[in-house]
């Protein structure tokens, strides 16, 4: 991997991570948690009574209760995160959110936002790419550059019950988009699929499960009074309204022929051709934004 983390971007994090009294090492020592990463069985001793760093980390960052200072890591030669190359920077930082090293969910996913906000300048971001005891394992990958305003969004809105399965699809579309365009197409079909049966679900009306895609976003509509023939004729634009909600199938019935022509989900020949990222990101930026739509109406209507 190509070095593209500036010298600039990592003291931006090294700093940050001061302010905030980040533990880098979590629930780990220090020693411990470097194993993970680097042999340090193998590295030398700055001490000289000890053989190894190992040896030697123990001593002064847990024996001598840190007689080093908390951001020595990022300036200790034997390591050189300051200006070691990218995916070695990176495993570092994806190690620090790992399950074993912290536990707690609204840390880890804080920690990775300061993370991204300052690695997305440089052109990487860290995205979810597995699952260990139903919390995320982080990985690095060339940032997109897709809009994922919507997608937090939609996470942000939605039900508890309803959150972890919405929200694995939401993080398949955010890592697929460049890497496997198909899956993230046929993922994004999905999410609308899922957003409108889940409010049907809290609003006692029972979807037919064969029912297509376009019909189902119709019945959602129809539910939360979002049909042409809901807006009145005094209100103001309604003409314009109108139209705008009549397009709403046009999207879905858009995004399921895409999906079943190119999206996962249905066996195609072994030489046919999918599509690009830019097409995926055209069909996950449609998805989201009327899934968004579609959930933030119906919070707003049964609060009402």
């Amino acid at each position: 991997m190509p070095k593209k983390i500036s010298e600039a971007t990592r003291r931006d994090l090294i700093d940050s991570l001061l302010l905030e009294n980040v533990q880098w090492a979590g629930r780990l020592e220090e020693p411990d948690f470097l194993a993970r990463i680097f042999d340090v069985n193998a590295l030398p001793s700055k001490d000289y009574r000890f053989t190894n760093a190992y040896r030697d980390i123990w001593q002064h960052r847990v024996n001598n209760l840190r007689d080093w200072d908390d951001d020595w890591i990022f300036y200790d030669s034997r390591f050189d995160l300051l200006h070691a190359d990218d995916d070695l920077f990176l495993t570092f930082l994806c190690e620090t959110l790992h399950p074993v090293v912290r536990s707690g969910p609204e840390e880890v996913e804080r920690l990775r936002q300061m993370y991204n906000l300052f690695l997305r300048k440089d052109g990487y971001e860290l995205v979810e790419r597995a699952r260990m005891a139903g919390r995320p394992v982080f990985a690095a990958r060339q940032a997109s550059d897709v809009d994922l305003t919507s997608l937090e969004s939609l996470k942000e809105s939605l039900p508890e019950g309803g959150f972890t399965y919405i929200a694995r699809q939401i993080t398949r579309m955010e890592s697929s988009i460049e890497g496997d365009p198909d899956l993230a197409i046929g993922t994004a079909k999905e999410l609308v699929e899922t957003v409108c049966r889940t409010i049907l679900s809290e609003r006692g009306v029972q979807a037919p499960p064969s029912i297509d895609l376009s019909q189902l976003v119709k019945l959602t509509t129809k539910e939360l009074k979002l049909t042409p023939a809901d807006i009145r004729e005094e209100d103001a634009a309604a003409d314009a309204i109108r139209r705008l909600l009549g397009s709403l199938g046009t999207i879905t019935q858009s995004l399921a022929e895409i999906r079943n022509r190119f999206g996962t989900g249905h066996g195609k020949a072994a030489d046919a051709k999918g599509l690009g990222s830019v097409h995926a990101k055209l069909s996950v930026g449609a998805a989201s934004t009327l899934a968004l739509f579609l959930q933030e109406t119906h919070q707003s209507t049964r609060t009402k």
